[in-house]
């Protein structure tokens, strides 16, 4: 009905059907106080936030975080003194039982499979640098754009891929590895007076500068077809090897620069990075000497972690992530979101990571049929369609037609993550991520009750968050 939930409908035919039996019996008193409280429901089931969250979804939230904090589940402590059975400092929460293996795909490449045994999910991790649009002329974004817009069509058509991800990380820059590259290339018969003013130029420039990496993850279930047979790891690894050069180098057209598998050693230490920001510089001043670091996946995770409702502390950082709840309403343009994945001098590390499910071919068709029936009934129930029920018509008709040609959809979310080095500097932190969110059109939402889970959704670590969520997807969209 208009105006009510899935959930609020369903309590107003209860409350119907419910009081008219009660009548029946004679108990209008009874009666009279169930209509009364089945019309609070009702009340508290539409009045909803900025974000279309509902009274009653907050309060549903609030007795999650009430749940956890009574279960002692927001405190982490790992290492060798810890209650961890290893004494190891495994990953915290929805990662804990994740391990990794590492394999050689067609081009002779190792990469690291990430498997997550309990959803019998399995990620690879890409690492690319991007070129950026900078003195890039607008007809080679438009390419870019269109080979991106290809690239995630594809991940429809592939066999048994349930989700991915791409998070672009901005942080500082050490230096060390300008300074290694620069001392590879130097000519040993290079003047005195040239070796000067490269080494003050790699000495000086490191100040101020910022890096940026991206991280595509893709992550496949261990069954081809829903109710088909679970494969091993070892059988899903080497399907996986076969496939990812095709991949990775339809990857290379996008813009993404050049895309390739990451090891288990080059995930670790992102991970280990993400948790602990203050070893990044140990990482890149071993890679300067030669020294490959070792780490094990039992390593990567932080030595202590305090989740808050409204922040998380790892290790010596502090942490906050939002999501989006309201996409962009006006035509999307490529530089939408070059201003909130542009570096940030006073952040320690920002992460942008956008997260994609693909639609069963099958079932989109009918979910674009459905979306310009309900536009169309919209448009129509009112005596006179306003611009926006006239735009969303449009929107809803151009995808129908998109999807008929052959294109594939999916479904898309966004996270947002804000690292510091201390507790006061969060508040600064947040007015400039939300600043950001309104320059890029978007809503962002505070992660509330939930800040661990979705501060690992913003690491390429392929969590595919609504199949660890307690509460079934046709509850939480009844809500």
């Amino acid at each position: 009905m208009a105006g009510l939930s899935t959930a609020g409908t369903v309590l107003l035919i209860g409350g119907v059907v419910g009081g008219i039996l009660l009548m029946m019996l004679n108990l209008w008193l009874v009666a009279l106080g169930f209509e009364a409280v089945i019309l609070v429901l009702i009340a508290l089931s539409m009045q909803k936030n900025k974000h279309g969250r509902t009274l009653i979804e907050r309060i549903v939230r609030r007795a999650g975080w009430a749940n956890a904090v009574y279960a002692g589940a927001i405190v982490y402590r790992a290492g060798p003194v810890s209650r961890v059975p290893s004494g190891t400092t495994k990953l915290p929460g929805i990662s804990a039982r994740s391990r990794i293996t590492e394999h050689v795909d067609g081009y002779g490449r190792p990469f690291a499979l990430l498997e997550v045994p309990q959803k019998h999910h399995y990620t690879v991790v890409f690492s690319s640098e991007p070129d950026g649009g900078g003195m890039v002329d607008q007809e080679h974004i438009n390419r870019w754009v269109d080979r991106w817009a290809h690239w995630l069509g594809m991940l429809t058509d592939e066999p048994g891929l349930t989700a991915a991800s791409v998070t672009i990380e901005t942080a500082p820059d050490s230096g060390y590895r300008l300074a290694r590259k620069i001392e590879a290339r130097m000519a040993d018969n290079a003047p005195a007076f040239a070796r000067d003013v490269i080494n003050e130029t790699v000495q000086m420039l490191p100040t101020g500068a910022t890096v940026t990496r991206a991280y595509i993850a893709v992550t496949f279930k261990a069954s081809v077809r829903a109710g088909g047979r679970i494969r091993k790891p070892e059988e899903v690894a080497d399907d996986l090897a076969a496939r990812l050069p095709n991949l990775t180098l339809s990857l290379n057209d996008t813009g993404a620069g050049v895309a390739a598998p990451l090891t288990a050693q080059q995930l670790c230490e992102v991970i280990r990075v993400a948790y602990d920001p203050a070893e990044a510089i140990l990482f890149d001043r071993a890679h300067a000497q030669g020294v490959a670091p070792e780490l094990n996946w039992s390593e990567v995770g932080p030595q202590a972690a305090d989740t808050f409702w409204d922040c998380y502390h790892h290790n010596n950082a502090w942490s906050k992530s939002w999501a989006m709840s309201v996409p962009p309403r006006s035509t999307v343009q490529a530089n939408v979101l070059q201003a909130l994945i542009a570096p940030n001098p006073e952040l320690v590390r920002k992460r942008v990571t956008l997260l994609y499910r693909p639609i069963d071919p099958a079932r989109a068709a009918q979910m674009v049929e459905t979306d310009i029936n309900t536009a169309t009934f919209n448009a129509s129930s009112r005596n006179r369609a306003t611009a926006r029920d006239t735009r969303e018509t449009r929107a809803a008709q151009a995808t129908a037609a998109e999807e008929a040609d052959g294109a594939g959809l999916l479904n898309f979310g966004l996270v947002v993550t804000a690292t510091v080095r201390s507790k006061g500097e969060l508040d600064e932190a947040e007015a400039i991520i939300e600043n950001l969110g309104t320059s890029a059109r978007i809503r962002l939402e505070e992660a509330y009750g939930a800040q661990d889970s979705t501060f690992a959704a913003g690491l390429p670590l392929g969590v595919v968050i609504p199949d660890h969520l307690a509460l079934p997807s046709t509850v939480r969209n009844a809500l």
